[in-house]
């Protein structure tokens, strides 16, 4: 796999295809392995870079003081992968990746095509509303999950903090579902999984940052979800000038791995209905 040297760590990505570039922005605990699937739906027409994030897959781990982790150090290898292409891309992102996506959209407009995110955990929206009664709540909900995942990690109970992470999000049982010989390798990501949510939380954009960026958004919610994601998804539906919601059925938070079929054909429709007409051309 090639690879992004930044500095003090080292970010590697998958690069398939030919055509108009396509980013693609994993979820937490996840890697960029999690897109092959749409690689292959999009690779005869477009060119697909599915970036390892910090501390994932076969990336390195922050290098720096964690105290200053923030979502600008994650999109510093969506920049450097923008560099490499020298033109516009196409942005998608799932969960975190989402959260990412979102903060190099609001940052750089102008280097992206269209937009995409499914179930993004951009929480940092959610911050003005903490002290509402509707809204309230759902803070206190997803806040307890964070400090549940930095209270293991500081225990040092990796795995049962994991696993509480995991079926927060994948539904009860979903973690006794992953087979025993992955979950200790799974667990060690959960230092990572904490600064993960330290950079959500420590983003400064509210949802006023939201509401010039006119690009062409999609965005994907499992009707199944957890309330912070359900209310991100609102919000953002409800502020984005050029956007598109789309609610899958039955789908919980993991739906581009639960509802994958659906996930990829949507992704698919709004990245075609936002290219440049010759990338569809045949060669």
């Amino acid at each position: 796999m090639p690879v992004l040297d930044l500095p003090g760590r080292s970010i590697e990505f998958a690069d398939r295809g030919r055509g108009e570039p396509v980013i693609l922005l994993h979820c937490s605990g996840s890697s960029g392995a999690q897109w092959r699937g749409l690689a292959d739906r999009l690779e005869p027409r477009m060119r697909t870079l599915a970036p390892d994030l910090t501390g994932y897959g076969r990336s390195g781990a922050w290098p720096g003081d964690t105290r200053d982790f923030s979502l600008a150090h994650e999109a510093a290898a969506v920049l450097a992968l923008l560099d490499r292409i020298d033109e516009p891309a196409h942005l998608v992102g799932h969960s975190y990746g989402g959260a990412v996506a979102l903060h190099v959209a609001r940052r750089w407009p102008e280097a992206v095509r269209s937009l995409t995110v499914i179930e993004p955990v951009a929480l940092h929206l959610l911050r003005e509303r903490e002290d509402t009664p509707e809204d309230g709540p759902v803070v206190r909900e997803i806040r307890a999950v964070a400090d549940g995942v930095l209270h293991a990690v500081d225990a040092g109970t990796l795995e049962a903090g994991y696993g509480r992470f995991v079926d927060y999000w994948g539904g009860p049982g979903a973690w006794a579902a992953v087979p025993g010989h992955k979950r200790e390798a799974l667990a060690r990501q959960l230092p990572k999984v904490a600064l993960d949510f330290q950079a959500i939380f420590g983003e400064p954009a509210t949802l006023a940052d939201f509401r010039t960026l006119d690009l062409p958004t999609l965005v994907l919610q499992g009707g199944a979800t957890r309330a912070p994601t359900r209310r991100v998804c609102e919000l953002l539906a409800a502020t984005l000038p050029d956007v598109h919601r789309k609610v899958i059925e039955g789908a919980g938070h993991m739906l581009p791995l639960t509802h994958r079929a659906e996930v990829e054909a949507r992704i698919a429709a709004h990245l075609e209905a936002h290219a440049r007409q010759e990338t569809l051309e045949p060669a």
